[in-house]
């Protein structure tokens, strides 16, 4: 299954091939609401050849269509989906996302890919990461307000204990054991070596592990909070040596595993949702504060252009809304579509333009957004 959040970070929809397909459901986790999936996702596929035919009568969709209906006869996929899913298609690329959150069913067929469903699984100011461990193992989850599922980590994450300390036979002894004088095991004297002290310098070694894989796996390319979810003494080992900037002072105080999934997600929403509220009120506040400074806009044509020109540090696009037109990706002028016609989403194309020239898109419900447009820009300059 593709990243979405290393897709998003390669700029892989940037400039693509066109034509392009959008295909965007929701779909069931278990039988027998799942059942019905596929044959919804055949009916959109049916939808873009239509589409396509109309808006492309020149271009053979066939290849295209032809990797869509061999993704709808795979039963294994089937039962395995999320609660959403979608799929991008282009002439030189394929790229199928299983999601957290439901979306709408939504065909679209045009010059480049309908991405905003995708931003706000990727740019949503509700998303977040579990680190649950033990003394033995760690997992990681992802998450937002709605669902947690398990992330699926690399060959190179150390999972175990094992994965990074081996098969010692030493660890093997009983509580208490003599070797000699000539016994020297990681700083401890010879003679008596206490088992306790043993398997504390085994954890923290094995914290330090899982701590810099996180950093580096999970956290730099996601820059997601981080929530730990552990022991209370596991907790205040693994903080008193952690170095990750994203990790919350606030952890979930239980053994991962005494707990169901749901109420982990329970409780990290739970620790998260202030977090959330305080982070879209601040973003509302500054684009308030920029705005009185005539550093903020949320007139579509000229925040089109401001992002061509790179002038968009932060962007807030309204979660849902769709305002169809036609953007000159060079210049940013804007055509818009008269009323129910075809065109691309214009707020879909200004946030890639803004996260293309490094600005950050975040999505934001709509009873939260600070304008009436479907988007809310700040300024660099």
């Amino acid at each position: 299954m593709h990243s979405l959040i290393d897709d998003f970070t390669g700029n892989l929809f940037q400039d693509p091939v066109g034509p392009c397909i959008s295909l965007y459901q929701p779909t069931h986790r278990s039988h027998p609401d799942n059942g019905q999936d596929p044959i919804r996702f055949g009916n959109l596929v049916k939808k873009a050849e239509a589409s396509w035919k109309e808006r492309y009568p020149d271009k053979d969709p066939a290849p295209l269509l032809a990797n869509l209906r061999k993704l709808g006869e795979e039963r294994n996929f089937w039962n395995h989906t999320l609660d959403g899913l979608a799929v991008l298609v282009s002439p030189d690329m394929f790229r199928v996302y299983r999601l957290q959150r439901a979306v709408p069913e939504l065909v679209n067929v045009g010059d480049s890919f309908h991405i905003k469903p995708l931003l706000r699984m990727v740019q949503s100011a509700d998303r977040y990461q579990v680190l649950a461990i033990n003394r033995h193992s760690a997992k990681m989850f992802v998450g937002n307000r709605d669902a947690l599922d398990p992330f699926e980590a690399g060959d190179d994450f150390p999972d175990t204990l094992e994965a990074v300390l081996g098969d010692d036979p030493l660890r093997q002894r009983p509580a208490s054991w003599s070797r000699g004088a000539a016994a020297t095991i990681a700083g401890v004297n010879d003679g008596q070596i206490e088992r306790s002290k043993l398997v504390d310098a085994d954890t923290e070694q094995f914290f330090r592990a899982v701590d810099r894989a996180v950093a580096e796996q999970f956290s730099r390319p996601a820059r997601l909070p981080l929530m730990l979810a552990a022991l209370p003494e596991h907790q205040a080992m693994f903080r008193k040596l952690s170095h990750n900037a994203y990790l919350l002072p606030q952890g979930i105080d239980t053994h991962p595993d005494a707990i169901s999934l749901d109420e982990l997600r329970e409780r990290a929403w739970r620790v998260m949702e202030p977090k959330y509220l305080e982070r879209l009120a601040g973003l509302v506040d500054m684009y308030h504060a920029a705005r009185a400074r005539w550093l903020a806009n949320d007139d579509i044509a000229q925040v089109a252009r401001s992002a061509v020109s790179a002038r968009v540090s932060t962007l807030l696009v309204e979660a849902d809304r769709q305002v169809n037109g036609r953007m000159d990706l060079q210049s940013g002028a804007v055509d818009f579509a008269a009323e129910g016609g075809i065109g691309e989403d214009l707020l879909d194309d200004i946030a890639e333009k803004v996260i293309a020239n490094g600005g950050q898109v975040v999505v934001v419900p709509k009873g939260r957004m600070p304008s009436e447009t479907g988007l809310a820009a700040i300024y660099r300059f």
